[in-house]
């Protein structure tokens, strides 16, 4: 009996300017979690939309248990027992939780749709995985963390046989990746067969028996995971050692850039306010890094600082300006940057052009307009020098749609636009989301630099090594709340962990101090 469930063999895919799949061979076996590693534009993502029948190859073949399948949509794949996660959700936004996860084989009884049998379907389905989701709320009212919840709860309730993971870690929190890895090696010991995208090369490590890499549209090679090293992956991803942790200069933060107080946001989900009385600064010349589980009031005080949701009280003062009721373009211009963790929904204009997206902060600007006209040329320097300075690979330069690019690469260019305008604040949530350690380099390095030019950064990130690597102060959320500030020369990756499960809390909080019950006398504070 054929070995492999799946093999795809010289698979090649060509888009204008990009040769994304040139003669790929990637073959699955039954049984196993197979990793597929690359940098950001790699060709991986498209690899396997072709799998899931999104994309048709221009050449090459498919072969499911030794026989030449074809698969022409997404339904041709749910036929063969293929799912997948997609990396950008396929989500309907208006629909609730349940609805997107029963959508297109809605459970039907003499033409009734029996709702609250599906409902427990899925309810049981998160418990097993540990996947917890809110049925009844809408996809739009929900948090990235959660919608990632349910592309995976879409495709655990077709009982797919073949998944397909498109970097399903890349919005988890700490806790959450490691339930999820928890859950893939259980998926394989059901007999599930796995193929698993991802540019954390740590994950790849633990639940990988083999990985294959691609480096820009080529296939590199195949090795098994437990006869190689994280080093070893790097050099074949990029083709050069990475340095894989940061080195930052002492440096003493100088006079306050953001100073907020008080602050309450309301919540979408629920009737209590996502954010509550949050106070704390953030200096010239350091990083501030705001950790904590996802959906515990991060993105509502992100949206209310640079201004895409109202505090209903509390204040936000940028270098003793007052802009808590200003518009988003008044914080631009007054030197606020964001990096939004939604990318799609707050960073760009998909079916905009690169160069389009490039000077959407700053098209205004006498150099890029004269008397309302855009100056195209201008513009199509400066996005060119944007796209070399910041790797931004696109096949079509500055004139390539911004949909066509790959995620990492939609990142980048998000970066380059919102660094570039060298803000008094930089506001980055999830800046490395669905990079590869490369760019996940670079762009640390960058945050780095903003740091020690005495810009002031606030770094959203659900990623411990990453918020213990580039922190001057680490400030963990729980419930909306502040609960703890900490040097992270002074602390542990567990201690930060005990506080954004809630099983700690400071005296400055106003609540018990939890740490003291356990006998643990170092503390953190809380500005």
């Amino acid at each position: 009996m054929n070995d492999y469930i799946i093999e795809m063999e010289n698979i090649t895919k060509e888009f204008p300017g990009v040769l994304a799949n040139d003669r790929v061979t990637l073959q699955l076996r039954r049984g196993e979690v197979h990793a597929l590693l690359g940098e950001n534009g790699a060709g991986k993502s498209t690899l396997m939309s072709i799998l899931f029948g999104l994309y048709q190859p221009d050449s090459g073949v498919i072969r499911k248990n030794g026989q030449v399948v074809q698969i022409n949509n997404p339904n041709d794949a749910n036929a063969l027992k293929i799912g997948m996660v997609h990396q950008h959700f396929k989500l309907v936004e208006v629909f609730t939780v349940l609805e997107n996860i029963f959508l297109g084989v809605e459970p039907v009884r003499l033409g009734v749709l029996k709702y609250h049998e599906a409902r427990q379907h899925v309810i049981d389905l998160s418990q097993k995985y540990g996947l917890r989701v809110e049925p009844d709320a809408r996809i739009e009212d929900i948090t990235v963390g959660m919608q990632q919840r349910v592309e995976i709860l879409k495709m655990l309730y077709r009982d797919n046989e073949i998944l397909i993971f498109d970097e399903p870690t890349a919005v988890l929190t700490p806790q959450e990746i490691k339930e999820l890895m928890a859950t893939i090696l259980e998926l394989k010991a059901e007999g599930k067969s796995i193929l698993f995208i991802s540019h954390k090369l740590n994950e790849i490590m633990q639940v990988s028996d083999r990985c294959t890499v691609l480096r820009k549209g080529q296939y590199i090679g195949t090795v098994d995971v437990d006869q190689t090293s994280v080093e070893e992956l790097s050099h074949m991803m990029v083709g050069r050692p990475i340095q894989l942790e940061q080195v930052k200069k002492v440096q003493n933060p100088g006079k306050v850039v953001l100073d907020v107080q008080d602050l309450v946001v309301p919540s979408k989900l629920h009737k209590n306010n996502a954010v509550r009385g949050v106070t704390f600064q953030v200096r010239e010349g350091e990083i501030v890094c705001l950790a904590g589980v996802d959906g515990n009031g991060q993105s509502e005080l992100v949206y209310a600082l640079t201004g895409i949701e109202k505090p209903v009280a509390g204040s936000i003062r940028l270098k003793g300006q007052a802009i808590t009721n200003a518009s988003i373009r008044e914080r631009s211009r007054h030197g606020v940057s964001h990096i939004p963790e939604d990318r799609h929904k707050y960073g760009l204009i998909l079916d905009y052009s690169l160069a389009d997206n490039l000077v959407l902060q700053r098209y205004w600007e006498p150099r890029f307009q004269h008397n309302g006209l855009i100056n195209q040329e201008e513009v199509q320097i400066y996005a060119g020098t944007l796209i070399t300075q910041y790797d931004i690979r696109a096949g079509q330069g500055a004139q390539t749609i911004v949909r066509s690019m790959s995620g990492g690469n939609q990142q980048k260019a998000i970066i380059a636009r919102e660094i570039d305008k060298s803000p008094e604040l930089l506001v980055a949530m999830q800046p490395t989301r669905g990079l590869d350690v490369g760019a996940v380099e670079y762009i640390l390095t960058q945050l780095i630099l903003q740091r020690d030019s005495g810009k002031a950064v606030l770094l959203v990130s659900f990623e411990l090594e990453e918020v213990m690597n580039v922190s001057d102060r680490i400030l963990v959320m729980y419930e909306g709340e502040l609960v703890g500030e900490f040097n992270p020369q002074e602390t542990s990756v567990e201690e930060l962990g005990l506080y954004m499960a809630g099983a700690r809390r400071n005296q400055m909080t106003g609540v018990d101090n939890m740490a003291e019950s356990t006998g643990d006398d170092r503390k953190g504070r809380c500005s």
